[in-house]
């Protein structure tokens, strides 16, 4: 299989210049069609799109100064940006919070080297982080979760290593993906066949899913067609750029670990987790690690670990590990999954099963064991940097031994909507059952105004959506679409801790500061989503960072949709400008008069040495 050439020569990227002239509507309509093509654009083709630009309705050039006073008048439009240079081309897949040389100097115990280390503030790049000569737009969903363009990660490694694990494949200039793994050869599809015949993976019980140590994130491309969305995490390179291939797949993932910190996730977060060889030492630490699976696992949840050393007996020889090793091995976890209360449901082959019972109430005299210490139930959701505790995360309360501790949720897709049990019961102050449905009304009409400025938005081009300061998860849920998925992040500043509720509502996120870099490789989504984030973070650190960040994880010809008080987008249009970013400022869609505006970005398309110098 081969991808049609690129002409270099064409490599100008007139798209932006066009939309000055056009307007914004039709900038979207001809950028649409060069994007869908899936290998670059064309001179040519931008000329025969620009014909159409009589259908389009122009958005004309805002005056802000009379719809708002403030610092409008103390912007000076005539001072020219600040210009950001590339980087040197050696940062072409730069992760600064997982940068290899600064790893390398921290302790290998517990896997603190893979963990976040982030550069301080005299070391970060204030420079735009280049994409790979070749670089092309990825196949939509679902052909990327098969093929890869090999220009946009080219690395051979894993084909070579994995190659009788059915992991990964090289054909010409595309990597194919069978859906294999280190411990389902044959296929994910038939490996989650067969959790399904113990898990009800079908009827929509369980729909977020935690994959530690993912690889290529298989497991997960294959359990989206069940309607099951996971969050899939492994180390910077353990096996080269999996969690790389997994985004340019269109899979949910991020870089990360089980080291000493605790995973960025709320308690009682996902229906199922799952190990296949993820190579994690369950039973070490006093079973920390299963520990902390405990803590994010849902009551009802599952947890699936395949490989050693379940069935060891009649495993250690293709293992090639001594007996006495995993018999030890097993037996911990078996101690530790007792501990936590969980029911084994299933061991067959090299796949064992449990189940977290429901409430407290069905671990009879759990209280009273000696090796049963508890967290405090305060800091279950307080996870930012925060060590890691072999304790126990209590169940909350119940009245019945029949309740679910937390509150049952509705199958999938009716749990999109349905009032999330953290705000029934009035867990997160400052949140009612009508504040969630006024927000959801509100994200509904937002997102159509969306859809009006940005045709692209539902049409398969956007595969991977970043939503900065994700609130409720209105905006994610108001998107919700076979053709996308949406990383929900709760900013660790932000008032309310919300992110339980979005993991409630069948959605995926993650905590995060903003004033760090995040947990992925550059060019990692399609369409980014900043409501308010601005202004959150406008007094905590330096907003040029937050934008050299999000241009690091957009890919090329990416959108960015920003909203928030005028006077803070007049600043961020002004950095933008330095940035190879194209912006155009949008009334909000109740008219001038509201000071909250909405400002779009498009990242222009640029590659390592594309008519730049580089910073070294």
């Amino acid at each position: 299989m081969a991808l049609k050439p690129n002409s270099t020569d064409t490599r100008t990227r007139s798209s932006i210049q066009i939309s000055v002239v056009v307007g914004l509507c039709c900038f979207f309509y001809i950028l649409g069609a060069w994007q869908r093509s899936g290998f670059g654009k064309g001179d040519s083709i931008a000329l025969e799109m620009t014909k159409h630009s009589a259908d389009c309705s122009i958005v004309p050039t805002l005056n802000f100064e009379t719809h708002h006073a403030g610092e409008v008048g103390n912007v000076d439009e005539s001072e020219k940006p600040k210009s950001f240079e590339p980087c040197h081309p050696r940062y072409v897949d730069y992760t600064p919070c997982q940068d290899q040389s600064r790893a390398m100097t921290f302790p290998r115990d517990n896997m603190i080297y893979r963990e976040r280390h982030c550069p301080r503030e005299e070391e970060k790049l204030h420079c735009l982080v280049p994409a790979p000569n070749g670089y092309v737009t990825p196949f939509p969903w679902p052909k990327s979760r098969d093929y890869v363009p090999y220009a946009n990660a080219p690395y051979k490694a894993l084909t070579i290593e994995k190659a009788i694990q059915n992991w990964i494949q090289y054909e010409g200039n595309v990597f194919r993906f069978p859906g294999g793994g280190t411990q389902f050869p044959q296929g994910a599809d038939k490996y989650i066949d067969q959790l399904a015949k113990v898990i009800p993976i079908t009827n929509g019980m369980v729909r977020t899913a935690l994959d530690t140590g993912c690889g290529v994130a298989s497991w997960g491309a294959y359990l989206w067609s069940r309607n099951v969305i996971a969050m899939s995490f492994a180390p910077r390179d353990s096996h080269e750029a999996q969690v790389q291939f997994a985004l340019e797949r269109g899979v949910p993932a991020v870089i990360g670990v089980l080291g000493t910190i605790k995973m960025p996730y709320p308690s009682r977060a996902f229906d199922m987790a799952h190990c296949s060889r993820c190579l994690i030492p369950w039973g070490a630490n006093d079973g920390m690690y299963m520990k902390e699976v405990d803590r994010v696992l849902r009551p009802g949840g599952y947890w699936v670990l395949s490989g050693p050393p379940i069935n060891w007996r009649n495993n250690y020889r293709a293992w090639q590990r001594p007996k006495k090793e995993l018999e030890e091995e097993q037996k911990k976890i078996e101690e530790v999954a007792k501990l936590l209360c969980w029911e084994k449901k299933h061991e067959k082959g090299e796949i064992a099963v449990w189940q977290k019972r429901v409430n407290d109430e069905a671990c009879s005299g759990r209280q009273h064991n000696s090796q049963a210490n508890f967290c405090k139930a305060e800091e279950a959701n307080d996870v930012w940097y925060k060590k890691m505790d072999a304790c126990l995360t209590p169940y909350p309360d119940v009245s019945n031994p029949e309740e679910v501790a937390g509150g049952k949720l509705k199958q999938f897709p009716e749990r999109l909507y349905a009032v999330p049990p953290r705000v029934a019961s009035g867990s997160v102050p400052g949140v009612s059952v009508e504040t969630y449905q006024g927000d959801n009304e509100k994200w509904k009409k937002h997102v159509g105004a969306y859809k009006k400025i940005n045709r692209l938005i539902d049409s398969g081009r956007y595969r991977n959506i970043l939503d900065m300061n994700a609130g409720l998860g209105g905006f994610a849920a108001a998107l919700d679409s076979p053709k996308l998925w949406v990383m929900n992040v709760m900013p660790t500043i932000a008032e309310k801790d919300t992110l339980g509720v979005i993991f409630e509502r069948g959605l995926i996120g993650i905590y995060h500061d903003w004033c760090e870099a995040f947990s992925t490789y550059p060019r990692t989504y399609d369409l980014i989503h900043a409501h308010g984030l601005f202004s959150l973070y406008k007094d905590k650190c330096n907003l040029e960072d937050i934008l050299l960040e999000m241009d690091r994880i957009l890919r090329p010809e990416g959108a960015v949709i920003f909203r928030d008080e005028v006077d803070v987008l007049i600043k961020v249009k002004k950095i933008t400008a330095g940035m190879r970013w194209d912006t155009k400022m949008v009334d909000h869609e109740d008219g001038p008069l509201v000071p909250e505006k909405i400002l779009v970005a498009v990242k222009r398309y640029w590659v390592v040495g594309a008519n730049s110098t580089s910073v070294q």
